[in-house]
């Protein structure tokens, strides 16, 4: 699965640098990390969905997740400060290259009426953001052992000073953009 990572040696720098007019090849933007993130809300009812959700997003990206805990109390969510309420990991490296090829190789196009990934979710500052609706798009899920399908937030932060030069930048990785 190195592939992606040759590709972008080879061919994304170059493009990048040609498009963009940069002088060095330390100006060319990269793919800095990926991060994860599943959030539950509800495991004060069932404290067995924290570790299945745990459980699957060690299958899907290889690496433990840390639980996240809510920062402060809200009443009409019946929310105390502190407690578990979702898990993510941070993935870099070879790890992160290993992930963004199989997400945009062999889960995204599982996704039903899959027409691509929305070109306008980015923050200003050249970091993208999407959602996955469930979880069994993904190859190392078992469908038959899924409790409750969740979804997923995939937060692919760059060093790109614009939207403009990650959104090329993700383009040339293989990142599938609605036309």
């Amino acid at each position: 699965m190195e592939i992606l990572k040759e590709q972008y040696e080879k061919e994304v720098v170059p493009a990048l640098m040609k498009k963009f007019n940069y002088k060095s090849i330390m100006e060319v933007p990269k793919l800095d990390k990926i991060v994860i993130n599943i959030g539950l809300g509800d495991t004060k009812e069932n404290p067995k969905e924290l570790e299945n959700a745990i459980k699957e997003l060690t299958q899907i990206t290889g690496q433990k997740p840390i639980t996240t805990k809510s920062k402060k109390a809200i009443a009409a969510f019946k929310l105390r400060a502190g407690v578990p309420i979702g898990c993510k990991v941070t993935l870099r490296k070879d790890k992160m290259y290993d992930f963004a090829e199989k997400l945009f190789n062999i889960a995204l196009p599982r996704v039903r009426d899959f027409r691509g990934v929305p070109a306008n979710s980015f923050d200003g500052r050249g970091n993208y953001s999407m959602g996955v609706r469930e979880q069994v798009i993904f190859p190392e899920i078992e469908y038959e052992k899924v409790d409750k399908v969740r979804g997923m937030d995939i937060i692919f932060v760059t060093t790109a000073k614009t939207d403009e030069e990650a959104k090329e930048l993700l383009k040339l990785l293989g990142m599938p953009f609605k036309n």
